[in-house]
């Protein structure tokens, strides 16, 4: 998802994964989840088959577990503040981590032409010295919307097919 705001002459945008649901959605899958197959489990334990109890609450503790990863890793956020001097680039997990900033006037975007129609093109946001990824997690119409907003701020580079540009 790709949504921007604009305050005087800086433009701020803010890329972020498509969430479907939150941690306590997640939670609450797991909790349904573990009614009957712990319910199960305490069954067949009475009835002597007791290995399935623990393994029933190792499912439910890698299902808890993946839930958790899947939902961390679209926690990441891009923001890009672009003002009249600088742009900006600020990555992370909930809070920026890592931090880019590049002179207005020598920032370009990188726009790499998508290697099947069904994705969208890799981008990354240049200056004469470093070149830094940019919106990896995005869908195909998110990619494009942020060229969009991009297009109109900075320079961006005719689209290069996939072999040419390396980052």
């Amino acid at each position: 998802m790709v949504t921007s705001t604009r305050q005087g002459a800086a433009l701020r945008i803010v890329a972020k994964p498509d969430h479907s649901s939150t941690w306590h959605t997640n939670l609450l899958v797991v909790a349904a989840l573990s009614i009957p197959c712990l319910g199960f489990g305490i069954v067949f334990a009475f009835m002597g088959a007791w290995p399935i109890l623990p393994l029933a609450g190792l499912e439910l503790a890698c299902l808890t577990a993946a839930l958790y990863v899947v939902n961390r890793r679209l926690q990441c956020r891009h923001v890009i503040t672009v003002e009249q001097d600088t742009v900006t680039l600020a990555k992370g997990f909930g809070m920026p981590t890592e931090h880019w900033r590049f002179p207005r006037d020598t920032t370009g975007l990188c726009v790499v032409a998508e290697k099947h129609p069904w994705e969208g093109p890799a981008l990354a946001l240049h200056d004469r010295k470093d070149r830094v990824p940019l919106g990896e997690f995005l869908s195909r119409e998110d990619t494009l919307r942020l060229i969009e907003l991009l297009q109109q701020e900075i320079k961006v580079a005719p689209k290069a097919h996939p072999l040419q540009v390396t980052f």
